[in-house]
């Protein structure tokens, strides 16, 4: 089952269940006005919505054209919004900048932090940014929306609980990561608003793709046209969503709708930019530009500049996106230089 937010003129959005091939959508309106109420009652809603998706595939229900562009997040505001940090190569890569600690690299509790979800970004809208010399920088991830999460929770408790599955941009602007750890509570100014894919799909709808807790297939990254990375978001998992998920339960209950994401994707290599087609490359700017510097002894590649277009997508065997492409061009905020 594979289900979308319309844009309505409303916070919320319309939900809607979008074809397996996401060339069509039907609206779930009279199952649920928007996402977050289907996942409060996600024991009746989902059965409704299940049977509304195989009546579409079928063809028993003509639907209408989806078109990505029209699509919010799939919760355009959430109760919360928790990544985590479940690939150790990343880790390895980035503790090296400026502003990390080594001490922060663990093996054996995930690292997690709280970010902001009250306006999280459509798949196509743009990415503002206040200035150019930022160091702005794209974390392709990939997350999962549950149901709700006792505190203490088992990992079998925490992996029952994952109720959908997307991917989604962690806008970080690296100049600001420093002073947000130093001189404050945590990631705050550094972290602007995430970016998400515009379908959400139930785990058993992902097939083979869906198992131990982490999606199998490669999250690919294009900046302007070129292709940047294309890790498989299945490898070198230290923490899985469930991990995640558990360790973000420790102290506080989790409730329906609340977002968790596995951290920049990232496989282990040697590669440098730029990456042949079967390369494997990099889910963010701050790995390829440390790759750089253990290489070349200096980063060659800038970070993300007004008037760049960024595209990531989850790809199957068959080339196609799974849950449709983030495509985000960044845009100063009007009035600044």
């Amino acid at each position: 089952m594979k289900l979308a937010t319309l844009r309505n003129g409303r916070p919320d959005g319309q939900l809607v269940v979008v074809s397996a091939d996401l060339g069509r959508y039907v609206a779930a309106g009279r199952i649920a006005p928007n996402l977050q109420v289907a996942l409060d009652d996600w024991e009746t809603a989902a059965p409704l919505l299940a049977e509304l998706s195989s009546q579409l595939d079928a063809g028993a229900i003509a639907g209408q054209p989806f078109d990505p562009a029209l699509a919010l997040a799939p919760l355009p505001r959430a109760y919360q919004w928790i990544d985590g940090s479940g690939y150790m190569s990343h880790l390895e890569r980035v503790r090296s900048l400026k502003g990390s600690k080594d001490e922060e690299l663990q093996s054996v509790r995930p690292l997690i932090y709280q970010g902001g979800s009250d306006s999280l970004s459509a798949p196509h809208d743009p990415i503002l940014v206040p200035s150019d010399d930022l160091a702005l920088d794209f974390e392709a991830e990939v997350g999962v929306i549950t149901g709700p999460v006792p505190m203490g929770a088992t990992k079998e408790q925490a992996a029952a609980a994952i109720r959908l599955v997307t991917i989604l941009n962690d806008v970080s602007l690296r100049k600001l990561v420093v002073d947000d750890l130093q001189n404050g509570f945590g990631f705050f100014h550094a972290k602007p608003s995430t970016s998400f894919a515009p379908v959400v799909i139930t785990p058993d709808s992902l097939g083979a793709s869906w198992s131990d807790n982490r999606l199998h297939l490669p999250v690919r990254v294009e900046v302007n046209g070129t292709l940047y990375g294309q890790p498989n978001a299945g490898i070198g998992v230290q923490f899985d969503l469930a991990d995640l998920i558990v360790e973000a339960a420790r102290t506080r209950r989790l409730a329906a709708g609340t977002i968790i994401g596995g951290g920049t994707v990232s496989n282990a290599h040697d590669e440098t930019l730029p990456i042949k087609r079967d390369g494997i490359g990099f889910g963010c700017i701050a790995e390829a530009r440390t790759a750089e510097k253990a290489k070349f002894g200096r980063a060659r590649t800038g970070f993300l500049k007004s008037g760049d277009q960024l595209r990531i997508g989850a790809i199957d065997a068959s080339g196609r996106s799974v849950f449709g492409d983030m495509d985000q061009k960044v845009q100063l905020l009007k009035g600044r230089r």
